[in-house]
């Protein structure tokens, strides 16, 4: 009970410095940090690929399936975004 105490307590404060570290981003900075949170979902995409692809059990296949899944979302969600901020700041014809 007391190691889950402790890793609760760390993860609440993980979210909690988290939120207030991406609220003082100013604008400009988003989609530089948007492509370097791409990279890192691409590094978990790799490992959600060999976590579903090692078969070892029923149960590591589909989380894996389904972290393989997140992932794929989430970069493919994070360079439509970085495509749509850098669409902001072309010029107009």
């Amino acid at each position: 009970m007391e190691m889950f105490t402790g890793v609760l307590t760390i993860f609440v404060l993980a979210v909690f410095v988290g939120i207030e570290v991406i609220t003082k981003v100013p604008p400009t900075l988003h989609t530089p940090l948007m492509s370097g949170s791409n990279a890192i979902s691409g590094i978990t995409l790799i490992g959600a690929i060999l976590s579903a692809g090692s078969q070892q059990t029923t149960l590591t296949t589909i989380l894996g399936f389904l972290a393989v899944l997140f992932a794929t979302v989430n970069v493919v969600g994070g360079f439509l975004v970085t495509h749509r901020m850098l669409g902001m700041f072309k010029r107009k014809d």
